[in-house]
């Protein structure tokens, strides 16, 4: 499949449909060799704007989304329009029903450890051919890095998902990716928080609220960021 990029404030997104991006996924776990996934909202934006560390390790990925409608819009206004949202709990959703489909093995990792062990439940009950190679909660120690990294390398997994928060979620893969060998390995943030039902959220990435004025209310502050960030960058004459 031939992948487009764009580049927006730094940072470089394939413009790509869901279908399209479980189709470059499945080739990457065909191929065996590691992979590392990213997805790119108006938060991530603004931070790789000086966090360069980030920002190398995102562009440096093998497959970038847009998670987030902000970041659409934003194609849209700079003539490069995003084909759809990728939202990253939407992608792993379907990456897990795909799994338990293709038989892929598949690793848990982050959250506190009732959370992570609900989710692996959750989805054992849902898919009963789902294979796991394993799971573990998102604590450890520095010390105790290196262990957790050869951990998940000998469970050989197909998929990794990894729950912890941005930037340490980035730079953990692109620090180990290449020594875990896993052939795909996607950062998940509080995926593992909405699938255990602890956190709700609304389709254009905010929490969900008790009204649809509200829902309308946070829609319309995350358009706004976008588009302040975007003027900003505009006006710098970056683009």
């Amino acid at each position: 499949m031939n992948r487009s990029r764009i580049e927006m404030m730094g940072c470089t997104i394939d413009n790509l449909s869901m279908e399209e991006t479980l189709q470059t996924i499945e080739g990457f776990i065909a191929s065996g060799r590691p992979h590392q996934h990213v997805v790119v909202n108006v938060d991530k934006l603004v931070k790789a704007q000086h966090d360069l560390e980030l920002r190398q390790i995102s562009n440096e990925c093998a497959l970038i989304n847009a998670d987030g409608m902000p970041v659409v819009w934003a194609s849209r206004l700079l003539g490069k329009p995003l084909k759809e949202r990728v939202a990253g709990v939407d992608l792993f959703e379907a990456l897990m029903a795909r799994a338990a489909e293709k038989g892929w093995r598949v690793y848990l990792l982050g959250a506190k450890e009732d959370i992570v062990s609900r989710v692996l439940q959750l989805y054992q009950a849902r898919f009963p051919k789902l294979v796991f190679a394993g799971y573990r909660n998102g604590y450890w120690t520095a010390g105790e890095e290196n262990a957790v990294v050869d951990q998940i390398a000998a469970a050989r997994a197909d998929l990794l998902f990894v729950a912890i928060s941005s930037p340490k979620k980035e730079q953990f893969l692109g620090a180990y990716q290449a020594r875990m060998k896993i052939p795909f390995a996607m950062g998940v943030g509080g995926t593992f928080d909405v699938v255990a039902g602890k956190v709700n959220v609304h389709p254009y990435g905010c929490k969900r609220q008790v009204s649809s004025g509200s829902i309308a209310s946070c829609r319309s502050r995350a358009a706004c960021f976008a588009a302040t960030s975007l003027m900003t960058w505009l006006s710098s004459g970056c683009c």
